[in-house]
């Protein structure tokens, strides 16, 4: 009689990247100082793999913050991303409620792909994640489903694939779109970093299977 217990089998994201999703976050904000400047957008676009285990970007959700209390606002910062903190339509949410947002986004697509974990992608992440910990460090949030503090940053994925760092090269030399005008809110910029780091996880992808069946016909 055999008593053992099989273990499950991890989805196919899940095993592509040892149990962690990839979830592409993008933040605008008042300055570059996480504890001292506010966080004004947030963005994340979660991924999703299909039958041929390409991955795509899957749901993209978003919230703008209101300034928390005794945040400081950089007026150059404003001026480069457009943003007025305080417009009525902007229909900000505060940091714990844009975060809880986010967070139950997060948590209910890894609950479908199997995944433990997320793991934050960005264009120089350090950055995001970065405003990230601060806000949910400042609202005393428990449950971070991302990991505190690996990443995977498609600046040194784009040079490595496309020769290029800057978001609107490395898309472009990716054969993405790009307009200029849409750049720096923080849907776009995430929108456009998933779909970079899925054309660099896919192109590698192919080039895998294609050395793999090198192989094969000269074995």
């Amino acid at each position: 009689m055999n008593n053992s217990v099989s273990t499950p089998a991890k989805s196919p994201m899940a095993s592509r990247f040892r149990g962690f999703l990839p979830v592409v976050v993008d933040v605008e904000t008042a300055g570059f100082n996480a504890q001292t400047d506010a966080l004004l957008e947030i963005a994340a676009v979660t991924l999703r793999m299909d039958e041929a285990g390409a991955i795509g970007p899957h749901e993209t959700h978003a919230c703008h913050v209101e300034p928390f209390a005794g945040a400081n606002l950089e007026p150059s910062a404003l001026a480069f991303n457009g943003i007025d903190p305080y417009h009525p339509f902007r229909f900000a949410k505060p940091e714990a409620e844009a975060l809880h947002v986010i967070f139950n986004a997060v948590r209910k697509a890894l609950k479908d792909s199997g995944c433990t974990r997320a793991i934050l992608v960005g264009h120089n992440p350090f950055f995001d994640l970065g405003f990230l910990n601060a806000a949910v460090t400042r609202t005393k949030i428990k449950r971070n489903p991302f990991h505190p503090f690996s990443t995977f940053d498609t600046a040194t994925l784009g040079g490595l694939a496309y020769g290029q760092t800057v978001l609107a090269r490395a898309a472009h030399a990716a054969g993405l779109e790009w307009d200029s005008r849409e750049a720096h809110s923080a849907i776009y910029d995430a929108k456009k970093t998933a779909e970079l780091f899925c054309a660099v996880v896919n192109r590698w992808g192919i080039l895998q299977r294609s050395s793999a069946l090198k192989v094969m016909d000269t074995g």
